[in-house]
Order: structure tokens, then sequence, then C-alpha cells
């Protein structure tokens, strides 16, 4: 397949390529995801929003002997996540820019496989994609379908057949049981460090799936979509442009905590404003991003006999596993059903309760 054929089968691309220092760049405009006009979040499926990368031999690409701290110590899922979360807000509370010739604060190369050798541990200022996914370099091993990726596994675009666009994203954890679209993390042209709903190699295109070979946690990485303890599950971040149903139930939380903004599965201004109020309200670092320490203020625990909007959250999130709840605010026998039956699937204590663990495991385990 031609260079000009490919372009013209990933639409909605603007590229403009800009030689410099030997390295081309691009421009890329992609709709943003917050004004698509859906109260459910947009899957994105392949499509070339980054630009060409350094080769194996720039001096912006991290040479052989200079690989991986991974060759020594097994990295977890969570801190390969975390390490991936730290660029959403690196940038004064914004996200890493993207670019291909310069490297962040901390020595990784601003773009998206620059973002994966960060969070991998690597060494700086980075791998390129093709180097991910080689095996000859030792960071990552091929698996045989998406249907097995998990926590912190890679999906990868590395072909070199098609001109040097090449990418590189994060998987955390399934957008659903269909397993039809994922969460992920990437560094991306013109947007830079984001969290959103992907469907790359989902279908046919040129992502494949790997899997960072010193990654640990086993079965319990968090998104293979099997039974998942609730130790290794994290919670999910929730920022400005975020869709989709874990945003609805963190509106749905903070109307429980008393400051009412409408639940349209949308984090626009009002649920900022909202999010900011409530965390300077509970001396939490008031940046408007709903992340783990949040979370922890924001849940509420509900159980047979509770009412009002946290029990319309847990429903909410317990109906993203099909248990086709009434959306009604009342813990009533089906929603405590419910809870028990993915309390059991989860290996999560047994007692139709959502606590901390339920909810935790609720907003992070698919």
């Amino acid at each position: 397949m031609s260079l000009r054929s490919r372009f013209t089968r990933r639409t909605r691309i603007a590229l403009i390529g800009i030689a410099a220092g030997g390295v081309a760049a691009a421009i890329v405009v992609v709709p943003s995801l917050a004004d698509s006009g859906s109260s459910e979040p947009a899957a994105v499926a392949a499509q070339a929003d980054y630009g060409p990368e350094p080769e194996a031999d720039s001096k912006l690409v991290t040479q052989a002997g200079g690989v991986s701290t991974m060759a020594t110590a097994t990295l977890s899922p969570d801190t390969m996540i975390n390490r991936a979360r730290t660029w959403l807000t690196a940038n004064n509370g914004g996200p890493v820019p993207y670019s291909m010739e310069r490297v962040w604060k901390d020595g990784y190369r601003q773009d998206c496989s620059g973002f994966v050798s960060m969070a991998l541990g690597l060494g700086k200022p980075g791998l390129n994609t093709v180097g991910l996914a080689d095996s000859k370099s030792g960071v990552t091993t091929r698996l045989s379908s998406v249907s097995q990726l998990k926590k912190g596994d890679l999906l990868i675009d590395y072909r070199t057949d098609d001109g040097d666009f090449r990418h590189v994203v994060i998987f955390e954890k399934w957008a659903n049981t269909a397993h039809s679209a994922y969460y992920a993390y990437e560094q991306r042209g013109t947007y830079g460090t984001t969290y959103r709903q992907l469907k790359y190699g989902i279908g046919s295109d040129n992502y494949d799936p790997f899997r960072p070979v010193k990654l640990g946690g086993g079965t319990g990485g968090g998104g293979g979509g099997g039974q998942v303890s609730s130790p290794s599950v994290s919670w999910p971040v929730l920022k400005s442009g975020s869709q989709g149903a874990d945003v609805k139930s963190a509106q749905q939380l903070l109307t429980a905590q008393g400051y009412s903004v409408a639940a349209d599965s949308s984090f626009g201004p009002n649920t900022r404003a909202a999010v900011v109020k409530f965390q300077k309200s509970r001396s939490l670092a008031a940046d408007g991003v709903i992340g783990p320490n949040t979370w922890a203020k924001l849940i509420k625990v509900v159980k047979s006999g509770s009412s009002g909007s946290a029990v319309k959250a847990a429903q909410t999130q317990l109906n993203v596993y099909n248990y086709g709840l009434a959306v009604d605010g009342g813990f009533g026998t089906k929603t405590k059903s419910a809870v028990v039956a993915f309390q059991k699937n989860h290996k999560l204590e047994v007692d139709g309760v959502v606590g901390p663990n339920t909810w935790r495991t609720l907003l992070g385990s698919r």
C-alpha cells in the first residue's frame, strides 16, 4: 500500500510535514472528544493523529546498552499506570505537550514512544516504537490476540512500510464487557498526554498487542476481563473533556455530597467547578481533576435501604457490567443481588455493600 493511499484511508487528518534537524514533524488536526456531541465517550478507531518519529540511530533515541531499568526489576502495572498519569498534569496542571524533538523535564522525549519509555522506566530519552516492539530490545513480547490485554500492556503500530507514521498507546482497562473499546493513555499530536477510549488493534489495522517483559502482577493486572482482586485495580483519572459512565457516576456522587451537577456523562466547566469546590472543602489539591485522593473522599458507602444519588452512581457502574438495573436511586433487592454477583466475580468480600474496595473495583477493573 502506498503512503498516499494510506493517508486516504486514515480519515479526518491534516498532516503538514516539517523538516527539522533531519527529523520530520507533523501537525495533526483531530476533532476533540469533548466536542463529539455524544453523552457517551466516543471510542476512537485507529487513526494517525501523530507524526513521524525519530529513527533508531537518532540522538533522540536510546541506543543499545542503555535501554532499561526493567532489566533488573519487575515493574507493577499500577506503578506503570501511575507514571503515565503524571504527564496528564505535569505541565502546570495540564498535559505534557507533544514533540518529537524535545525532551520533558524528566529527560524523556515528548512523543508517544518517549512517553511509554518513561512509564516503563526505560533509559532516557526513550526508544521509538520499532524499538519497543523489537524482541531484540528485550522490552516487550508480542501477544497472540488483543483478548489477552491486561493493564500496562501496549498496542503498537510499528510498521515501517507505510512511511514513519507510527504510534503506541498504554492499555489500562476494557471500556465494556464486550471488549469493543478500552481506556488508554497516549501521547498524541496537538493534544499531548491524553486518557480516553480507543479501538486501536480491534478490527483490521496495523496495531498489535505487546506485553512488557518485566511487567508483574499476574492475572491481577486489572484489564484482561477476568477476575480481579481489589488491590490490583486503580481509580480512573477524570478531568475536563472526559466522558462516559465514570464521569456520570462522579457527577452523581458530587450531587450526593451536596454539589449538584447535571449527570450528563460529560466533564465540562460546571463539573470541574463542582470538583474544585469539593476538593477545597476536603483540603485536597484543588486541581479540578478526580484522581485517587479525590475519589477516596467522594465515594459514599451504600447498602440495602440506602437511597439517593450515591446509589444512582453505584447502579450506573453496575450497568456498565450489564446488570440492567433501573437507575432509580433505591438500593433494593435487585441492586443488592447485582452487587453480590459483582463481588463474587471480582473476588471481593461478598457482603452486598458498596464500600471503598467495591467502588474502586467497579470504577477500575474494566
